[in-house]
């Protein structure tokens, strides 16, 4: 169907009156998240349960018979029912194989399912797929195989929003510079670094900390290290200071919340523990240590954080601690 906005995916949620099949893509995880979340509240809340699914795309139960025949359940006592692929292009990637002529087309009888719902989509349904971040880069490009079926398919019925926190794909340096001065403020390099430091240089945080530095240093005519420092705090430490991570892949809940507790006491910004978590249960085998089976209820519960911090719906720290305990328990 072609690319529509944020803001207009947002007001069709409002209104009730979504389309059949999305694509939701780019670099800003953040906002990926809530939209997601944001279509899926869409459903009353008692009936969520009978209406809105989540798909993991790494779980080899989810093939695609299985989305299709999810996206073709009629709703429960509800005008719409809500299907959510996520990591979508490990499923729409299918490995290609080789043929007499050289390469073929990977998308044959496995995809037929999902290509044939595509062409006829249910009109009870909305289906989302949501993709990771291209690995090249670029928030514009969607990470699919442009030759194969499925592509062409989802790409002429799918609404595609794509979500980038730095205006399309901007240099982050260049971005903050940018951002400041649209402000009134100038910035130096070091700031700069430090801005980018204690943000990942993940564009939803960077885009959520800017927001929060340009209002705070208004007026001062400079961004300092210090302003940086009262709102963002100090970064998550990496190298061998993974501590809590550690504690929760082993389900060891009291030396978690003891390693969670020196964290916000030595000030490190809440959002950067939750990404630190994040990280390390995203890290697929041998680097990741985080257990397979577990992954997708833990990739929900840090998806119910992150709006939850977002949106001030409950103390940080207690937001955390029940994050940690539901991850080691």
């Amino acid at each position: 169907m072609g690319q529509i906005t944020i803001e207009q995916f947002r007001k069709q949620i409002a209104t009730g009156e979504t389309d059949p099949v999305y694509v939701l893509a780019g670099d800003d995880d953040h906002e990926k998240s809530a939209l997601a979340l944001a279509l899926g509240e869409m459903v009353e809340p008692e009936l969520r349960a009978f209406n809105v699914e989540r798909l993991y795309a790494t779980d080899k139960a989810v093939t695609p018979m299985a989305v299709a025949e999810a996206a073709r359940t009629l709703p429960m006592l509800a005008p719409r029912r809500v299907v959510i692929v996520l990591q979508a292009e490990r499923l729409l990637n299918p490995k290609r194989r080789r043929g007499g002529e050289g390469e073929e087309e990977g998308d044959g009888g496995d995809l037929e399912p999902l290509i044939a719902y595509l062409e006829s989509p249910s009109p009870t349904t909305s289906l989302l797929f949501v993709f990771s971040t291209p690995e090249s880069g670029n928030p514009q490009e969607l990470p699919l195989q442009r030759n194969l079926r499925i592509t062409k398919a989802l790409l002429k019925v799918a609404s595609v929003v794509l979500c980038s926190g730095l205006d399309g794909g901007k240099d982050p340096a260049r971005w903050i510079v940018a951002q400041a001065e649209a402000a009134g403020l100038s910035v130096d390099r070091a700031v700069v670094s430090k801005i980018l430091q204690v943000t990942g240089g993940e564009p939803g945080r960077l885009r959520a900390v800017m927001s929060k530095l340009v209002l705070f240093a208004q007026g001062a005519g400079r961004l300092t290290a210090e302003h940086v420092a009262a709102v963002a705090g100090a970064p998550v430490h990496h190298g061998d200071d993974w501590a809590l991570v550690r504690a929760i892949e082993q389900g060891d809940t009291a030396r978690a919340l003891r390693e969670l507790h020196a964290a916000l006491a030595a000030d490190v910004v809440p959002y950067l523990i939750l990404g630190q978590i994040g990280y390390a249960i995203r890290t697929p085998p041998p680097r990741g240590r985080f257990p397979a089976s577990r992954v997708p209820a833990a990739v929900d519960a840090l998806l119910r954080t992150d709006i939850a911090l977002k949106t001030s719906a409950g103390d940080p720290q207690v937001l955390l601690e029940r994050l940690v305990v539901e991850l080691c328990g």
